[in-house]
């Protein structure tokens, strides 16, 4: 079992006195018996994005994707790490109140759980948190929405400095080159089916 990873970045850039989401604590890995989650959520912030995140080793592995996840295996799409996030934000929706990190707002696009795909050269299965650690993981997604092989590949920084990665769709039976993309403003939750907008005007 890897250890445990922190979540002071996360702590560090808010201040849980104006912004309701979830602190969350360090937690040893493990947890309940069962798949391990993943979340896909819509942020208005800044810059329009989706953040994609796994469980791993007791928190949510995160990155963000401008575009956001696609379906078409041809499309690959560029994800940036961002900091862990406790296992409770996997139901954040809301907003981020004006003047603290992330402002904006937040939906949960799709959810569910996912299972590790990923391999060594002789094919034995690498455990998930070391295959990211090397760069380059595979898995299967059960969610609302998105189904089927993904992989995530680090193409930029080792750790060190400011990291890029790409998500990518397997060529699967759940693959689908007519996917298109995903109009953020339109987009319902999957949680309560309401778009940014309306999450915005209950919160005003």
């Amino acid at each position: 079992m890897s250890p445990t990873r922190s979540l002071h970045e996360y702590h560090r850039r808010r201040d849980f006195s104006r912004t309701a989401e979830p602190r969350g604590e360090d937690r040893a890995a493990g947890g309940p018996d069962g798949p391990p989650a993943f979340v896909v959520q819509i942020h208005d912030a800044t810059a329009m994005h989706f953040d994609f995140r796994l469980e791993v080793d007791g928190v949510l592995r995160s990155w963000a994707v401008p575009k956001g996840p696609s379906v078409d295996p041809q499309d690959k799409r560029l994800a940036m790490p961002t900091e862990d996030h406790p296992l409770e934000y996997r139901e954040f929706e809301g907003v981020i109140a004006p003047g603290e990190y992330g402002a904006g707002t937040v939906i949960v696009w799709d959810e569910g759980t996912y299972r590790n795909l990923s391999e060594d050269r002789h094919g034995h299965e690498v455990p998930f948190a070391e295959a990211l650690d090397a760069g380059h993981a595979s898995f299967w997604l059960d969610g609302r929405k998105l189904h089927g092989g993904y992989a995530l590949t680090r193409i930029r920084g080792d750790g060190s400095g400011r990291e890029a990665w790409l998500l990518v769709k397997r060529a699967d039976r759940r693959a689908r080159s007519d996917g298109g993309g995903t109009d953020p403003y339109r987009a319902r939750s999957a949680r309560t089916g309401r778009t940014l907008r309306q999450v915005a005007g209950s919160t005003s």
